[in-house]
Protein backbone atom coordinates (compact mmCIF):
# COMPACT_ATOMS: atom_id res chain seq x y z
CA UNK A 1 0.00 0.00 0.00
CA UNK A 2 1.34 3.52 -1.08
CA UNK A 3 -0.52 6.38 0.45
CA UNK A 4 0.69 9.74 -1.99
CA UNK A 5 0.39 13.79 -0.54
CA UNK A 6 0.84 16.15 -3.18
CA UNK A 7 1.54 19.31 -2.26
CA UNK A 8 2.81 23.01 -3.82
CA UNK A 9 0.06 23.89 -6.11
CA UNK A 10 -1.29 27.36 -5.72
CA UNK A 11 -1.90 30.59 -8.01
CA UNK A 12 0.96 32.18 -10.48
CA UNK A 13 0.66 34.56 -13.36
CA UNK A 14 1.33 33.49 -16.94
CA UNK A 15 5.24 32.72 -17.67
CA UNK A 16 5.56 31.41 -13.69
CA UNK A 17 7.19 28.56 -12.02
CA UNK A 18 5.64 26.09 -9.61
CA UNK A 19 7.28 23.01 -7.80
CA UNK A 20 4.88 20.30 -7.04
CA UNK A 21 5.99 17.37 -5.02
CA UNK A 22 4.26 14.41 -3.66
CA UNK A 23 5.39 12.67 -0.69
CA UNK A 24 5.06 9.01 -0.77
CA UNK A 25 4.39 6.53 2.26
CA UNK A 26 5.70 2.93 2.59
CA UNK A 27 8.86 1.20 2.19
CA UNK A 28 8.37 0.48 -1.77
CA UNK A 29 7.95 3.84 -2.87
CA UNK A 30 11.23 3.04 -5.29
CA UNK A 31 9.52 -0.15 -6.65
CA UNK A 32 7.28 2.14 -8.50
CA UNK A 33 7.25 4.46 -11.44
CA UNK A 34 5.51 7.40 -10.78
CA UNK A 35 3.28 9.92 -12.78
CA UNK A 36 1.61 13.43 -12.86
CA UNK A 37 -1.77 13.67 -14.74
CA UNK A 38 -3.89 16.70 -14.28
CA UNK A 39 -7.65 17.51 -14.54
CA UNK A 40 -9.22 20.32 -15.99
CA UNK A 41 -13.06 21.63 -15.31
CA UNK A 42 -14.87 19.77 -17.55
CA UNK A 43 -12.17 17.84 -18.95
CA UNK A 44 -10.90 14.31 -18.63
CA UNK A 45 -7.60 13.50 -16.73
CA UNK A 46 -4.59 13.44 -19.20
CA UNK A 47 -1.47 12.29 -18.31
CA UNK A 48 1.73 15.26 -17.76
CA UNK A 49 4.72 13.21 -16.99
CA UNK A 50 6.29 10.21 -15.45
CA UNK A 51 9.63 8.94 -14.33
CA UNK A 52 10.58 5.26 -14.02
CA UNK A 53 11.84 3.79 -10.88
CA UNK A 54 14.98 4.40 -11.20
CA UNK A 55 14.48 7.74 -12.36
CA UNK A 56 16.74 6.79 -15.46
CA UNK A 57 13.78 7.65 -17.86
CA UNK A 58 11.41 10.02 -18.42
CA UNK A 59 8.43 10.85 -20.50
CA UNK A 60 6.08 13.82 -20.97
CA UNK A 61 2.96 15.32 -22.53
CA UNK A 62 3.62 17.36 -25.50
CA UNK A 63 2.32 19.86 -24.02
CA UNK A 64 4.30 19.99 -21.38
CA UNK A 65 7.74 19.37 -23.19
CA UNK A 66 10.58 21.47 -22.76
CA UNK A 67 8.91 23.29 -19.83
CA UNK A 68 8.23 20.87 -17.49
CA UNK A 69 10.56 18.70 -15.53
CA UNK A 70 9.66 15.45 -13.34
CA UNK A 71 12.19 14.09 -10.69
CA UNK A 72 11.97 11.65 -7.74
CA UNK A 73 14.41 11.95 -4.73
CA UNK A 74 13.99 7.68 -3.46
CA UNK A 75 15.47 8.95 -0.23
CA UNK A 76 12.77 11.20 0.71
CA UNK A 77 10.11 9.38 -0.82
CA UNK A 78 9.26 12.16 -3.30
CA UNK A 79 8.52 13.00 -6.57
CA UNK A 80 8.78 16.76 -8.20
CA UNK A 81 7.47 18.36 -11.10
CA UNK A 82 8.87 21.32 -11.84
CA UNK A 83 6.75 23.65 -14.06
CA UNK A 84 8.13 26.71 -15.93
CA UNK A 85 6.69 29.16 -18.43
CA UNK A 86 3.09 28.61 -17.16
CA UNK A 87 0.25 29.16 -19.46
CA UNK A 88 -3.62 29.51 -18.24
CA UNK A 89 -4.28 26.35 -20.34
CA UNK A 90 -2.05 24.99 -17.51
CA UNK A 91 -4.73 25.50 -14.96
CA UNK A 92 -6.02 22.01 -13.83
CA UNK A 93 -5.86 19.70 -10.55
CA UNK A 94 -2.75 18.10 -10.71
CA UNK A 95 -2.51 14.54 -9.58
CA UNK A 96 0.50 11.83 -8.91
CA UNK A 97 0.05 8.60 -9.37
CA UNK A 98 2.51 5.42 -8.35
CA UNK A 99 1.97 2.25 -10.16
CA UNK A 100 4.00 -0.27 -12.53
CA UNK A 101 2.44 1.05 -15.98
CA UNK A 102 5.09 -0.85 -18.54
CA UNK A 103 4.90 0.13 -21.80
CA UNK A 104 1.58 2.64 -20.78
CA UNK A 105 3.22 5.09 -18.87
CA UNK A 106 0.84 7.64 -19.90
CA UNK A 107 -2.26 6.12 -19.60
CA UNK A 108 -3.47 6.43 -16.21
CA UNK A 109 -5.13 2.81 -15.66
CA UNK A 110 -1.53 1.87 -15.39
CA UNK A 111 -1.00 3.08 -11.48
CA UNK A 112 -2.79 2.17 -8.56
CA UNK A 113 -2.20 4.43 -5.87
CA UNK A 114 -3.54 8.56 -6.43
CA UNK A 115 -3.02 11.42 -4.07
CA UNK A 116 -5.77 13.98 -3.91
CA UNK A 117 -4.65 16.39 -6.05
CA UNK A 118 -3.70 20.25 -5.54
CA UNK A 119 -4.81 23.07 -7.28
CA UNK A 120 -2.61 24.72 -9.89
CA UNK A 121 -4.11 28.03 -11.35
CA UNK A 122 -2.22 30.11 -13.87
CA UNK A 123 -3.76 33.99 -14.90
CA UNK A 124 -3.16 35.63 -17.75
Amino acid sequence: QVQLVESGGGLVQAGGSLRLSCAASGRTFSSYAMGWFRQAPGKEREFVAAISWSGGSTYYADSVKGRFTISRDNAKNTVYLQMNSLKPEDTAVYYCAAGIPGSAAGAARGYDYWGQGTQVTVSS
